[in-house]
Formats: structure tokens, sequence, C-alpha cells
């Protein structure tokens, strides 16, 4: 795979690694190397986990696009949406490690997986779109609506709350939690305790259970 998403397969378990040496953006580089590394999995795996570097899981859209031309901002963030229906349909299961922040365009990431860890620690998790001058667009909404608690829905979108790893699990965002000596081994169980899953089963039920809403916001223009 590229530089930005190292990609590793061990004993079924396709391991994505996102790491550009600094947040993790969502550039349409990283974008790129991630939609092929869960390609290359889905061909050769069973069950696929994405990951951050030390410190961050992903920190959303890459600003400087955002932040630029206007015109230049509706392919990057149409790309993310189809990158981020990609990876809620994706056929097998599907577990997150968070391994720090995860704001914005990573908090969605986390979202679309099937299980998600996060690493205890001084990290953020959530959406701040509302509190940097931006809004929402379609995908998000459903995703939030798909997976967070409904009564933390309001904070954690027009609010744009962001929360700790251990609040994050209260709302929606993740699952679990370890310290960071037991989180490798966290990972591990999960993935090993995803092999019990029949995985035309799993495909299936992701189609019927999610297909008709990712159909629709893929229908969507972002402008």
């Amino acid at each position: 795979m590229t530089d930005l998403v190292h990609y590793s397969l061990a004993d079924g378990i396709a391991t994505l690694r996102m790491d550009d040496g600094k947040a993790n953006a969502f550039s349409h580089a990283m974008m790129q190397a991630l939609s092929a590394a869960l390609d290359r999995a889905a061909e050769e795996a069973s069950i696929t986990v994405i990951r951050g570097r030390d410190g961050v899981l992903c920190g959303g859209f890459d600003l400087k696009v955002i932040r630029g031309d206007p015109a230049d901002v509706p392919a990057l963030v149409t790309a993310g949406q189809e990158l981020l229906m990609k990876t809620w349909l994706h056929p097998q299961p599907l577990l997150i490690g968070v391994t720090g922040h995860a704001v914005a365009a990573g908090a969605l990431l986390v979202l679309t997986a099937d299980y998600r860890i996060g690493v205890d620690g001084d990290f953020r998790i959530g959406l701040n779109e509302t509190a940097i001058g931006l809004s929402l667009p379609d995908f998000a909404i459903a995703l939030t609506e798909a997976r967070l608690d409904r009564r933390a829905l309001t904070m954690a979108t027009i609010g744009a709350q962001l929360y700790s790893p251990e609040k994050a699990v209260e709302v929606g965002y993740l699952d679990q939690v370890a310290v960071p000596g037991n989180f490798e081994d966290a990972l591990a169980e999960a993935a090993e305790s995803m092999r019990k899953l029949d995985p035309d089963g799993v495909a299936d039920v992701k189609r019927r259970l999610r297909g008709a809403a990712a159909d629709r916001i893929l229908a969507t223009v972002i402008t």
C-alpha cells in the first residue's frame, strides 16, 4: 500500500494503519489509499481492522482544502462521503482501533465500524464542525442518527461536543476503552471474537440494514 496507509495481513486479519506523520487528515491521497486498502482487505482477509498512529486516528478533512478555494471543497467532501459509505458497508466484520484523537470526519470514520475500541488518555472524539464555522453534511447526520445515543445527539452535532474516550462509550462513539498497556490485546481479542461471525451473513445483514440509507446518501449532490 502507500506510505499513508500501511497494510498488513496475518491469520486472516487485515490491519490498515493510517499514518501521515501528522493528523491523518482526510486528504484526497489519504482517502484514496484507505479505499484501496479496504478493497485489498475484502479480497484477502476475513476481518478488517483500521487504526491510526499513536495519539491520533484522524483529524478530519484536510483543512488546507476546506479553508482554501471554495470550488475545491465539494470534490473533497464527496470523496469523503463515498469513502465513509464504503467503510460503513464493508462486507467483512470491521473493527476500528481509535488510537487517540478522532474529530470531525475522523469521528465519522469511527461511526462506520462494527466495533470500536479506544485507547484511554487525554484524547477527544467528536464532531466540532459548528464550533469552527462549518455545518454537517447529510452523510454525517445519517451516521450520527444510526450510531449515537439519541439523548446525546443534539449536543454531539449542534453543540459540537467533544468527548473523552470514557464518555465516548456512553454517547455511542466507542464500544470499549482500553488502557494503553492493554490496547493491543483488546484489539486482538475483539478481532478473534469476530471470527465467530459468518462472513456471508455479515455482508448480507450490513447491506440490508444500511444499504438503503447509503444509497440515498450517495445519490445526493454535495455543493
